[in-house]
C-alpha cells in the first residue's frame, strides 16, 4: 500500500501561510483545518487577514476557520462571521465552551440555518450522540473527534472511531474526522476503518510517502543518515 492507495481524506492541519498556500497545490491533500492555538503557535496577530489570505488561493478545498469567543451569542456572531468568508468553509465549534456547557443548541440552529460547521474537540461516543442529533437534517457538517489525544490518556482509540462512524452511518452530510494523529500508522488506521478525513499536522505529512515504504531500503537509509551527520559534524574519537 502506498499513499496514493488511501480512502481516507487527508487534510492539512496548521496555520503556516506559506505551507497552507504549497499544500494547496498537492492533489493528495484535500482540506484543510486550524484552529486558535496553531495560529498563535505560527505567529499569526490578525486572524480575519490571515483567514482572507488563505481563502484568495484556497478556493476548492473545504477549510475550517474556529470561533473562539467564550459566550454562546458572541459564538453565535462569529460563526455566521466565519461563514460568509467562503463557500468551502467550516465553522469549526467547540462541543462545549470553558464551563463545560454543551454547545449543541447553537449547532442546531447554525446547521439548520445552511451553516457548514465543524464540531471539535470531542472525546467519547457520547458527544458524536449527541451532536449527531443537534446536526441532523441540517448542513453538511464534520465532526472532529481527537483519537491522539484519546491515545495520550492510554486508551486504544479505535474503538471509539469506529462506534463514531457507526453514529454517523445513516447521515451521509455529516463526515468523521480523525483529529490529533501522532504518527503516519494513524492514517493507515483511519483508512482501514473507513474514517471520512484525518488531520495531518505539517511536519507530520512530510513523512506521508513513507507509507509503504520497503523496510529493509528504510533501515539502510537509517543507517545512512547516522553516517552522514556523523560525518558532518565531523565526530572522532
Amino acid at each position: 500500500m502506498d499513499s496514493t492507495a488511501l480512502t481516507v481524506k487527508v487534510f492539512g492541519d496548521g496555520a503556516d501561510l506559506a505551507e497552507i498556500l504549497s499544500l494547496a497545490e498537492n492533489p493528495a491533500i484535500k482540506g484543510f483545518t486550524t484552529n486558535p492555538t496553531l495560529m498563535r503557535q505560527a505567529g499569526v496577530d490578525d486572524y480575519e487577514a490571515f483567514a482572507h489570505e488563505v481563502l484568495a488561493s484556497v478556493t476548492d478545498k473545504p477549510i475550517s476557520f474556529e470561533v473562539f469567543s467564550d459566550d454562546f451569542t458572541d459564538m453565535a456572531r462569529q460563526a455566521r462571521k466565519i461563514a460568509s468568508w467562503a463557500d468551502n468553509v467550516y465553522v469549526k465549534i467547540p462541543v462545549t465552551n470553558t464551563r463545560g456547557e454543551s454547545s449543541n443548541p447553537l449547532v442546531k440552529d447554525l446547521s439548520h440555518d445552511g451553516v457548514k460547521v465543524n464540531v471539535t474537540a470531542m472525546f467519547t461516543v457520547d458527544q458524536v450522540h449527541e451532536t449527531m442529533a443537534a446536526l441532523e437534517g441540517g448542513a453538511p457538517a464534520n465532526v472532529s473527534v481527537f483519537a491522539g489525544r484519546i491515545a495520550d490518556a492510554g486508551i486504544d482509540p479505535i474503538p471509539t472511531m469506529c462506534a463514531a462512524l457507526d453514529v454517523l452511518a445513516d447521515h451521509p452530510q455529516v463526515e468523521l474526522i480523525w483529529a490529533s494523529p501522532r504518527e503516519i500508522l494513524n492514517i493507515v488506521q483511519a483508512h482501514e476503518i473507513g474514517c471520512h478525513i484525518i488531520t495531518v499536522t505539517h511536519d507530520l505529512l512530510k513523512k506521508l510517502p513513507n507509507i509503504g515504504k520497503d523496510l529493509d531500503e528504510f533501515s539502510l537509509d537509517t543507517v545512512k543518515m547516522f553516517a552522514n551527520d556523523a560525518a558532518t559534524v565531523g565526530y572522532t574519537l
